[in-house]
């Protein structure tokens, strides 16, 4: 039985995923290994970052064993594929419209949406983002839409 876990990013510039994750999430990294990676708890969920260029760079802080696979274990051609989006992060929210304005506000998602409605049997509110990977992430919550039009 698996007990815990994390999802993880490989990204290309950590400092500035980093950065974008802290202002995204409204709070500190939990935990940090040099500059190689670090974690954001979210109430149970970790999702963490990893510096795709910090293995090659650093080979004297890396120690390793048994066989490399190039498919797992290339950090740097990892973290500069092109992104499919066939990973979705979800995050979720109280109160939609005003984590939608906060976001707007900070200027810190690229390709950002409106705030959008969906009903495959369960209807729900939600707008989309990209991070600074190109990596998907979807904000859902509670929307009052009597005040707002949906675009």
């Amino acid at each position: 039985m698996i007990s815990q876990g994390s999802i993880y990013l490989i990204v290309r510039d950590f400092d500035e995923s980093v950065q974008f994750y802290k202002l995204l999430l409204e709070r500190d990294v939990t935990e940090q290994n040099m500059n190689r990676f670090a974690i954001f708890n979210i109430n149970g969920l970790c999702l963490s970052i990893m510096n795709g260029y910090f293995d090659s760079e650093h080979p004297d802080k890396v120690t390793t064993k048994g066989k490399v696979y190039k498919e797992y274990d290339d950090c740097v051609s990892i973290a500069e594929m092109q992104n499919t989006g066939k990973v979705v992060i979800n995050l979720s929210t109280n109160d939609l419209k005003k984590e939608y304005d906060r976001i707007c506000a900070l200027g810190i998602g690229s390709k950002q949406t409106e705030i959008r409605y969906i009903n495959a049997r369960n209807p729900y509110y939600y707008f989309s983002m990209k991070d600074p990977d190109d990596n998907t992430i979807e904000i859902t919550g509670p929307y009052d839409e009597t005040g707002d039009e949906l675009k």
